[in-house]
């Protein structure tokens, strides 16, 4: 009875939760009431508004849950593009006193702080609260040079000395974006969300095409180029399946670098330095080593030991660079744990093959070694004794003259 009970408080409670996180279920406590309302698709977010067509004006009540004190929220319209430059936003954020500000904050260009200013619409009414960590804004919008269907944007970030900070440029923060009907009382995503998933179906062809490349292939290549060579009967068919595996990465590896390029290029305002940076060194040096290739000398060449330091070293850089710039992508794209846990599973796989393989290797070599020394002993007695009948050689050539 007990155990019914608790299991039917549980299930009330999850419910009411749900039901909770609907914009149509939800009541002001101000008593205010809206005639549309849209539940955003990300950062738990909802927009309840009204639209007056004889005035043109738009009355708005902005809701941000599942956020605590030290954030910033913001919604806003953009009349001349879609994303977040060109957009004129509505910010709010808890100050450390305790207090509320709201104010109207023009975005001109990706690298904004937010600053306060006037936007290119009228606002009045406006005010924000925050209770039960969710906080949300109010306003009243003139919108005579606006059209009925709109971009919106909306946003969240760190709070720091009563100043808001960047926004994470990653994950939901930049799916945050999609159109607004005022007149039929729908929002959707025909712009703002169809570019969206266009750049994210680029950036996840982008993250697989180097993750194949520069961090599977790549340590593959290598580990057939240093442990198939042990075995002579594979000479010289492990040289031409490394030069296959590591010509095959490269261009795939261009082709995903190439992908990363033209995504930098499409968003300006959003930059991962150091992933952008170690793909460039990345794409640099496994150039070089390719040209590297082209020039290779004989193994009899007097300078060959030189190209095999060049291109062990350049190899092995390529090799952790590339796994590294691919967890920082991972960081960056955030998908699914799981496809993280395969590459990295896959990872300790290769290095597990590789240590095994180096400890045969070794065993191999000290093995002929030995061999080689006892046969070099065995035939420098051989000839001393037997081959001369103690005699030198050099004496025998010579007629006996020292």
């Amino acid at each position: 009875m007990g155990k019914g009970v608790f299991l039917c408080c549980i299930m009330v409670m999850f419910l009411s939760s749900a039901y909770a996180q609907t914009c149509s279920n939800y009541a002001f406590s101000s008593n205010r009431v809206f005639s549309a309302c849209n539940d955003l698709p990300v950062l738990n977010s909802f927009l309840h508004y009204t639209y007056n067509p004889s005035s043109q004006t738009l009355s708005i009540a902005y809701r941000h849950t599942n956020v605590d004190s030290s954030r910033w929220v913001a919604w806003a319209i953009n009349p001349t593009s879609q994303g977040m430059a060109g957009s004129q936003a509505l910010v709010a954020f808890q100050q450390s006193d305790g207090s509320m500000r709201a104010y109207t904050s023009p975005i001109t260009g990706y690298t904004t702080q937010l600053a306060e200013g006037d936007l290119s619409f009228p606002v009045s009414d406006l005010s924000a609260t925050y209770s039960n960590n969710e906080i949300v804004i109010f306003a009243t919008l003139g919108l005579q040079n606006v059209s009925s269907t709109m971009n919106q944007v909306w946003q969240e970030g760190q709070v720091s000395g009563n100043v808001p900070s960047v926004h994470a440029t990653s994950g939901d923060n930049i799916r945050s974006m999609g159109t607004l009907n005022v007149l039929s009382g729908q929002s959707g995503s025909a712009g703002g969300a169809a570019g969206s998933s266009s750049k994210t179906k680029k950036r996840n062809i982008h993250g697989v095409l180097n993750a194949i490349s520069w961090g599977i292939m790549m340590p593959l290549g290598a580990i057939v180029a240093r442990y198939l060579r042990v075995f002579q009967s594979a000479d010289p068919a492990w040289f031409y399946l490394h030069v296959t595996c590591q010509t095959s990465a490269y261009i795939i590896g261009v082709a995903g670098w190439a992908t990363g390029i033209r995504l930098g290029s499409q968003s300006p305002g959003i930059q991962f330095t150091s992933h952008r940076i170690i793909g460039i060194i990345l794409f640099c040096v496994a150039t070089l080593q390719v040209i590297a290739l082209l020039v290779r000398p004989k193994k009899e060449h007097k300078h060959r030991i030189y190209w095999n330091i060049y291109h062990h070293s350049l190899g092995y850089s390529i090799i952790v660079l590339g796994i590294i710039n691919i967890f920082k992508g991972f960081d960056i794209l955030n998908p699914e744990k799981k496809w993280e846990r395969a590459y990295t599973a896959i990872i300790v796989l290769l290095a597990i093959v590789a240590a095994l393989l180096e400890a045969y290797t070794w065993f191999v070599v000290l093995r002929r070694r030995k061999a080689a020394d006892a046969e070099k002993m065995t035939n420098s007695n051989g000839y001393g004794n037997n081959g001369n009948n103690g005699r030198y050689p050099y004496t025998e050539r010579t007629n006996g003259r020292a």
